[in-house]
């Protein structure tokens, strides 16, 4: 358990640029925007911006969550060595396991509209074609697991020539919705309030919607093993990540509800952003949108590759999954296997769910099931971080409130929306979402049975890591000394 480096992922490859990229990839500001905007406003209505602020603040406790678990224990699996070290082995298999089979679900909800919005730049007709869709989305995703089994320098080569452009879209996009003069509805600051949500429920299933929306910039951590100084970059770039795709969202949906007629919203489920485009701009604007979730699509198919691999190789490594998937190829320094079962997995699903119905029915079912997976492992991260830090909380304010309240308020939320939203949900979203995590418990039962030594943890304890003097990569220990690197509290965001 611990700090597992030098088995095999090549150290020291990310810098703290790389790194906050990879934050903002994870998040997919322009695929979330597409995919999820017509749900969210089916869920809330015009209470769309409010939903998303009012998850983003637990959302904030959860990356400080990441953040100083991550000072402590360097581990691709993130979330699953935290919670297996603090609260319970059980839990932490689990909470590993969510983050598995959420990230696989996506993979196949996100292989579909990379397909279509690659062929509705050719033919808008032929963006309704599922069985089409599924061909071009599992080229591209056979094309990301090329780039991801290439090694982590590559994949962000990748992600920064993507995500820039896709980036720079948005930007342009939502100062042209700022300027834009013909107007459905005029701004109110109550879409920012609670006035617009149907009750308690009618939030719960809001917030569970936004929850997936700001899901993914957590793949920092599952990096950290080869970023560098990842003690201290893998945690900040999540938080910059969060802090910069929430400032996305909160500008795209206010612009829905400006620009955008209900009626528009409704007809054009999958489509909203590109009507909104073209209303920004009409002739390219649609246009250039779809170009910005195209990239968007792939560049998070990309960083979810990363999270479900990384995972599966800590898993493997720990012997709680089959250690095949513990193994690194030689050249690339990637977990090959792992790499090639989820592709695998994941194409098979990909066909499968063709099965199920158009596009926006899948998604629909994936989008409310994913949710409900994040919502476990972001709140048993969240209530990790109180455990670990427990001895350092009453030291000084900031870590009180930074290390310990929240971070516990955070992951509250998450297991309050997960349980309020379960009344809300299609049968076949629960079933999905809770069928597939009720799977992880049987390996993770046999390979207790086989004595993993993961089931017998050193506890995870901040006061510990924290007293001891920190050695950096690359550092000799007189050299630690003369620069005086100490394993300190992250309180200086």
């Amino acid at each position: 358990m611990g700090n597992n480096k030098g088995r095999g992922l090549q150290a020291n490859v990310l810098g703290t640029f790389d790194t906050v990229v990879m934050a903002i990839a994870g998040s997919a500001p322009a695929y979330s925007l597409a995919a999820t905007t017509a749900v969210l406003v089916g869920a809330v209505g015009l209470a769309s911006p409010a939903a998303l602020l009012y998850c983003a603040i637990p959302m904030l406790g959860i990356a400080l969550a990441f953040s100083y678990l991550s000072r402590i224990d360097t581990n691709a699996g993130a979330s699953y060595s935290w919670v297996g070290r603090t609260l319970h082995p059980f839990l932490g298999f689990i909470s590993g396991w969510a983050l598995v089979i959420s990230a696989t679900i996506f993979m196949v909800a996100g292989s579909l509209p990379a397909g279509s919005m690659t062929l509705s730049l050719f033919d808008e007709g032929l963006a309704d074609n599922t069985a089409l869709s599924t061909l071009v989305g599992a080229a591209w995703f056979v094309a990301m697991l090329l780039v991801v089994l290439g090694g982590a320098r590559l994949t962000v080569r990748a992600q920064l020539i993507m995500s820039g452009v896709e980036l720079a879209i948005l930007v342009l996009f939502a100062v042209g919705a700022v300027l834009h003069n013909d107007n459905a509805r005029p701004f109110d600051w109550s879409w920012l309030g609670f006035s617009h949500f149907d009750g308690v429920s009618g939030f719960a299933s809001g917030a569970l919607i936004a929850a997936f929306y700001y899901w993914g910039w957590d793949v920092t951590s599952n990096l950290s093993e080869e970023t560098k100084d990842s003690r201290r970059t893998t945690g900040l770039a999540g938080l910059i990540g969060v802090g910069i795709v929430f400032l996305l969202f909160e500008a795209f949906t206010i612009a829905v509800n400006v620009i955008l007629s209900s009626q528009q919203i409704q007809e054009n489920d999958a489509n909203v952003l590109a009507v909104l485009g073209e209303e920004i701009w009409p002739g390219w604007g649609g246009k250039l949108l779809i170009v910005s979730v195209m990239l968007s699509t792939i560049a998070t198919l990309e960083t979810t590759l990363i999270q479900v691999t990384r995972s599966l190789f800590a898993m493997g490594r720990d012997h709680t999954m089959p250690s095949a998937l513990g193994k690194v190829h030689r050249t690339w320094n990637t977990p090959y296997v792992a790499i090639i079962v989820v592709g695998t997995v994941a194409l098979l699903m990909l066909v499968a769910s063709n099965a199920l119905g158009s596009v926006g029915d899948i998604l629909e079912n994936a989008i409310a099931a994913i949710g409900l997976q994040i919502a476990v492992y972001y709140g048993l991260a969240g209530l990790a971080v109180v455990v670990a830090y427990r001895k350092m909380l009453l030291k000084s304010p900031s870590n009180f409130l930074f290390g310990g309240l929240w971070p516990f308020l955070g992951a509250l939320f998450m297991f309050w929306i997960f349980i309020e939203s379960l009344s809300d949900l299609s049968n076949a979203s629960i079933a999905i979402g809770i069928g597939g995590l009720a799977v992880g418990l049987v390996p993770m039962l046999w390979y207790w049975r086989q004595g993993s030594d993961y089931y017998r943890p050193a506890s995870l304890d901040a006061s510990d890591v924290v007293e001891t003097e920190y050695i950096p990569d690359g550092y000799t220990a007189a050299e630690a000394e003369r620069s005086r690197v100490h394993e300190g509290l992250p309180t200086d965001f």
